[in-house]
């Protein structure tokens, strides 16, 4: 298999296609779903993603490449590889996506995801231009220790990416109840993708939803809680620099801002944090609307 091979560029025509057909029943059934100048502002970031990821896939891969050169096995082709590699980069994949929501600096790369005000397959492609600066791809470097082989792991990702896609949307409302056990479904993100403080930071899951289950941070979606999308302060604009570097801008503004001991609180707390206490992370809005509600999330 050719190093550079990615099969998430075979999947783009089905992506295109299958954003063209949600929009055919969002015109019939949900017309607020889709806002013209929004999915636009998706789809440049998504052109965008794609030419930040050319232009520094030499970085990614030199750095693979290094660390592989130091790898504890010889794991190699073998059939039950690709299985065990596709399973341990989800998992990695889920401790990415934690950390990108709980640490303000990853926050920065990933924040673009999360900034659309709509829930449907366009936001699936509202991805980054920062998430290599942001080192978001040190995450998967234990696997090329462990030995498994850096275009293995590049195929992989590229799969668990495809397999993000499809969950983007509300025309689906609930999976078969075995499948919502085990995988991530639409039902299941759209919880991840909600400001209401019940879902803030919940279902990190990329392919298998098992993670949250397992490592307590799984939150199903209720009818009475029906979700609110975008950010806990929302943008206000679709200006497209702006919502590509909005957060870097903030964070430096912060630091510059900030007392001396303080300075990379901004980098490394979670968003939301400030040395004064005059702003709320996600978990203090979570607590104080159960406390206010007196209700427990659900489980």
């Amino acid at each position: 298999m050719a190093p550079g091979f990615n099969p998430v560029d075979f999947a783009v025509p089905g992506f295109v296609l299958l954003v063209l057909l949600e929009m055919v029943w969002a015109w019939r059934k949900s017309p607020n779903s889709y806002e013209p100048r929004d999915t636009l502002t998706s789809l440049a970031m998504g052109l965008g993603s794609t030419v930040a990821g050319l232009l520094t896939a030499g970085l990614v891969g030199g750095a693979f490449l290094a660390v592989y050169e130091h790898r504890l096995f010889e794991i190699g082709w073998v059939w039950w590889a690709w299985i065990a590699c596709f399973v341990l980069d989800d998992l990695a994949y889920y401790w990415f996506h934690r950390t990108a929501h709980r640490v303000r600096w990853f926050w920065a790369s990933h924040v673009n995801h999360h900034s659309s005000q709509h829930y449907n397959l366009s936001t699936a492609l509202r991805q980054t231009w920062t998430g290599t600066i942001a080192f978001g791809f040190i995450f998967r470097l234990p696997l090329l220790l462990v030995g498994f082989p850096p275009a293995m792991i590049l195929f992989c990702a590229g799969l668990n990416l495809i397999y993000q896609f499809w969950f983007h949307t509300e025309a689906i409302d609930k999976c078969p109840r075995w499948f919502e056990v085990v995988f991530n479904t639409p039902s299941h993100h759209r919880v991840h993708h909600a400001t209401n403080p019940l879902y803030l930071d919940r279902n990190y899951a990329g392919v298998f939803i098992v993670w949250d289950r397992m490592f307590g941070t799984f939150q199903p979606e209720l009818a009475e809680q029906r979700p609110h999308y975008g950010i806990v302060k929302q943008l206000g604009s679709f200006n497209l620099l702006w919502v590509a570097f909005h957060e870097w801008i903030g964070i430096a503004r912060d630091v510059w801002n900030a007392p001396w001991g303080s300075k990379l609180g901004y980098l490394w707390r979670p968003p939301g944090w400030s040395h004064d206490a005059s702003r709320d992370t996600s978990d203090a809005i979570r607590e104080r609307w159960l406390a206010r509600s007196g209700e427990l999330p659900a489980e």
